[in-house]
């Protein structure tokens, strides 16, 4: 018998609203979000004030911005349109990225272009990705014209290498780690597939891939996963955040003012509030009428915590 669907409701936390945001993560060393305004080619450093999200620096890259990772030493690893790129850090733990430059708008530290990822010639450009539990970077690709089953899911190793994890898929988006670290999940947005299968975070060798959850009403977006195990999974098109078991059961839902929900992590020093990007590109102005705060940022709070969040262990030059 199936438990009954708990509900909640988000908030929107954030004066801006944003084109495509994506890919939030928490650094606790320093209490910063990062996050990604895909369009706009732009990462945004910010914290939690009360109950809302406040930026403090800007980072502007003159392509689109698909992920956004951090090293323990602020660092951070940027995936730009077809390569990865590393701004070099150097904050203090416990003080605000950005603190002094109130334009909200800094260049950041110094930058290096460490390698390309998407082939030349090939029309794809980089989407969502994470570290894995030992600071391995995975970042998975989308197609720009009518191709079909030809993204990858790319690793970047901690010696600079790159691996090929898939290769067949539609639209590669989110990706989480299961609490004992021995299963991944990812997603396959386009046929609305979140993926499961054996993953050993210390060596780095993984399984093959099953099918955990198929989503037909609306599309699965970016996912994080609680202490619990469960999966929380932004539905874009639907307005809401999904939460299912490990075995796929339907155990919660969000709701979010805003049809195109992209990405969810558990945020704050308890790693206790669920923080919630959205979009507003491609909508009408009259859809944009119905819904005002698309494009924001939402907070929630659920009931449980989130898994501290990887840093990035690899290269920090070319």
């Amino acid at each position: 018998m199936s438990r009954e669907v708990r509900r909640f409701e988000a908030r929107a936390a954030s004066a801006d609203a944003y084109l495509l945001g994506e890919g939030p993560v928490w650094d606790a060393a320093r209490e910063r979000l990062l996050w990604v305004d895909i369009d706009a080619g732009q990462v945004l450093e910010g914290r939690l004030v009360g109950d809302s999200v406040r930026v403090d620096r800007g980072h502007e890259f003159g392509e689109t911005v698909g992920a956004v990772v951090c090293d323990r030493d602020g660092g951070l690893l940027v995936a730009g349109r077809r390569g990865l790129l590393a701004v070099k850090g150097g904050d203090e733990p416990g003080r605000p990225s950005g603190a002094g430059d109130s334009s909200g708008n800094g260049a950041g530290g110094e930058r290096a272009y460490l390698v390309d990822l998407v082939p030349e010639g090939k029309d794809s450009r980089l989407n969502d990705g994470a570290c894995d539990p030992a600071g391995r970077f995975l970042v998975g690709s989308l197609a720009l014209d009518d191709r079909h089953g030809q993204e990858c899911l790319y690793r970047y190793e901690t010696d600079g290498t790159v691996t090929a994890v898939d290769t067949d898929l539609a639209l590669s988006n989110g990706l989480a780690w299961s609490p004992d670290l021995s299963t991944m999940y990812s997603v396959d947005s386009v046929p609305g597939t979140i993926w499961a299968r054996a993953y050993d975070a210390v060596t780095g060798a993984y399984g093959e891939r099953r099918v955990l959850l198929e989503i037909s009403d609306g599309t699965p977006d970016g996912l994080c996963a609680d202490v619990d195990g469960n999966l929380w999974i932004a539905i874009w098109g639907a307005g809401q955040v999904r939460c299912h078991s490990p075995e796929g059961e339907h155990l919660a839902t969000v709701e979010v003012a805003a049809p195109n929900v992209t990405s969810v992590a558990f945020v704050g020093p308890r790693l206790d509030t669920l923080l919630i990007t959205s979009a507003r590109t491609g909508m009408t102005r009259e859809e944009t009428a119905r819904h005002p705060d698309a494009g924001r940022v939402f907070l929630a709070d659920v009931g449980t915590r989130g898994l501290p969040t990887s840093y990035w262990s690899g290269p920090v030059s070319g």
